[in-house]
């Protein structure tokens, strides 16, 4: 008997090198089958008490969250996304049937602390009653909070619609309501929001679910995703909790291995899902629009488009550059804009509607100089920092610039008719952050994350013309090039045996 089960040890071997360096994903979750292949690939740590007896039911849905994260692409071919594989650190902290939302908030706090290398954290558990309209829910407040005090971010699944139910249009289930988290629905294959899929928004404005990702849907296993859930083979399953897995990778990949930090790799992920024809839908099911598949559709652009990412931390009121200098072509800009931004802000859910506490108002565009002043004239036309008096009502700031939410992204429609922007005297762009608190005066500086896109109207490329200009400005300009960071990565990863 010993022989044989080595003998399975060794053919399952065959499925999955051993692992190496490859980056950490936190997997917070039901608990996890280590007699599945891929076992070697995970570090699991049951977390409930001893004496609550565990069925097979209470390993699947966990094991196939961590499977995922871990060979995906191996099982979903057609899902492949270039990201490789991930080292899981799976924490059990429920059963199949249920949890306690209070235990479980302390045991994530506890874990988070304990994990400090691990970045990215993948949440697919939810409530299945929805959340209400006037309160952020205890859940989603301290993962809040957890973020904006760790570096790190969570992925959360925009949860299901339980089975037996048949209202149309429910609410999602905590934690989904989660600001700072990256929160994920699902599509079928074809991008159709799945039957499935609960709608936001949260406190009746913020935009939730941010993203939407496959899923899987409908009645025939082709149709469906497939995972490994226990020993006995491949299973085809369907759910919101299978999709946030798979942008969990892609923040991972972002964020350790091309080096970006977590501002920059949602605002990345979030402007690669909206591209120029944004889908955030007033029904709030798919959010900013569905990831690309393969994350080179995230980080490389097409010959005629120009993308840039600026990071900093915001100190003052105000923090700003005039010197960006887009091309110009016969005295004109030849370019369509967009622009994304993201930041971790502290949340008090004390405060209801004005849940965040700190709110980044970005200006992008024109630079134009009159009077001896200089202002940008913003994409959007967002005049909210002027200095001369204007009439804006906050319900109109809410709605049009998403003033005190913690994602921007602000974006011109590609047009039949093309009509370059007028350049003004200096030639030059800017952007502009003016930072407000609610509350009181924060006593440390708060990071964000920019990603500027700018496409030529008439297909041209001009990207060598816009480093050279940036050169010629005083920018340091870093190309992120993907092999070169793949390198790096796999250099300082080796472990060094000293004689």
């Amino acid at each position: 008997m010993l022989d044989a089960y080595e003998d399975m040890e060794e053919d399952a071997g065959l499925l999955i090198p051993h692992p190496q360096n490859e980056p950490v994903i936190g997997v917070i979750d039901t608990q996890f089958n280590e007699k599945v292949y891929f076992h070697e690939w995970v570090e699991y740590k049951n977390l409930l008490d001893p004496n609550i007896p565990l069925s097979r039911k209470d390993y699947e849905h966990g094991t196939a969250v961590s499977y995922i994260i871990v060979d995906g692409p191996q099982g979903n071919p057609e899902l492949a996304d270039g990201c490789g594989r991930f080292r899981v650190r799976h924490f059990g902290v429920a059963t199949n049937n249920g949890f306690s939302s209070f235990t479980v908030l302390k045991m994530i706090r506890n874990i988070v602390a304990s994990n400090r290398d691990i970045k990215v954290w993948n949440l697919s558990l939810g409530s299945k009653l929805e959340i209400k309209p006037n309160f952020i829910s205890p859940e989603a407040a301290e993962l809040d909070r957890i973020q904006s005090e760790y570096d790190v971010i969570f992925v959360v699944a925009g949860t299901n619609i339980p089975a037996g139910v048949t209202k149309k249009n429910m609410r999602i289930g905590s934690p989904a309501d989660s600001l700072n988290s990256m929160v994920v629905n699902a599509v079928d294959f074809a991008g159709n929001s799945a039957s499935y899929t609960r709608i936001g928004p949260v406190l009746s404005f913020f935009h939730k679910p941010d993203v939407s990702y496959y899923g899987g849907d409908g009645t025939v296993y082709t149709d469906k995703m497939v995972v490994c859930k226990d020993d006995m083979g491949a299973a085809y399953v369907a759910g919101t909790s299978f999709a946030a897995p798979w942008i969990s990778r892609k923040l991972a990949y972002l964020i350790h291995i091309m080096g970006l930090s977590r501002e920059v790799a949602k605002a990345l992920l979030i402007d690669a899902a909206s591209g120029w024809n944004r889908r955030d839908d007033i029904s709030h099911r798919i959010g900013y629009g569905v990831v690309p598949k393969h994350i080179n559709e995230v980080l490389k652009t097409p010959d005629d488009e120009i993308r840039f990412i600026m990071t900093g931390a915001s100190e003052e009121y105000e923090t700003y550059t005039y010197n960006l200098p887009v091309p110009v072509v016969d005295h004109a800009h030849p370019f369509y804009a967009r622009a994304t931004l993201a930041y971790f802000p502290q949340c008090d859910r004390k405060q209801g509607v004005d849940y965040t506490s700190t709110e980044m108002d970005i200006q992008f565009g024109r630079v134009v100089a009159k009077r001896g002043s200089t202002m940008i004239k913003a994409i959007d036309d967002n005049r909210q920092s002027e200095e001369k008096q204007i009439t804006l009502y906050e319900e109109d700031a809410r709605k049009m610039y998403r003033k005190w939410d913690n994602v921007k992204h602000i974006s011109e429609k590609i047009k039949e008719k093309r009509v370059p922007r007028k350049a003004y005297d200096s030639g030059l762009w800017g952007l502009k952050i003016n930072t407000k608190e609610c509350l009181q005066k924060r006593k440390d500086s708060l990071p964000f994350g920019v990603v500027v896109t700018l496409k030529e109207m008439n297909g041209v490329n001009r990207i060598d013309d816009f480093v050279k200009m940036c050169f010629a400005r005083g920018w340091l300009v870093q190309r992120l090039d993907i092999e070169n960071q793949l390198d790096l990565y796999a250099k300082a990863e080796e472990e060094i045996e000293f004689e």
